[in-house]
């Protein structure tokens, strides 16, 4: 297992919650690490993105809200989100060696599976009302 996550609840609306992934070294050291989420019976999507000169890309839903950070001395990428909303209820996956073109977008085309070569299992993020 090369990454794990931690750090998903269930929070109110407004809340805030910081999300982990610890990487081993290797997948660490890759260009691209991100957070992406999935809602049940929705597609894959791009959250957040940072690479290798601490680059970061938000989607627009999430800008001002959520912040994306490494700390190169534990191999673990965060995603500290703050003013949760109902919408951002999820299943939060943390992915790294993503590929340049979705790293710079947080979106493509075809299975989201494919974007990236590693994946960790996921973190639920509930946020109710």
């Amino acid at each position: 297992v090369h990454l794990v996550e931690s750090g998903g609840g269930s929070v109110q609306a407004g809340g805030s919650l910081r999300l982990s992934c610890a990487a081993s070294a290797y997948t660490y050291s890759t260009y691209c690490m991100g957070w992406f989420r999935q809602a049940p019976g929705k597609k894959r999507e791009g959250v957040a993105s940072i690479n290798s000169d601490d680059t970061t890309t938000y989607v627009d839903s999430v800008k001002g809200r959520f912040t994306i950070s490494k700390d190169n001395a534990k191999n673990t990428l965060y995603l500290q989100m703050n003013n949760l909303k109902p919408e951002d209820t999820a299943m939060y996956y943390c992915a790294a060696d993503i590929s340049p073109y979705i790293c710079s977008r947080l979106r493509g085309v075809g299975d989201a599976m494919g974007w990236a070569a590693s994946w960790g299992q996921g973190t639920q993020v509930t946020v109710s009302s």
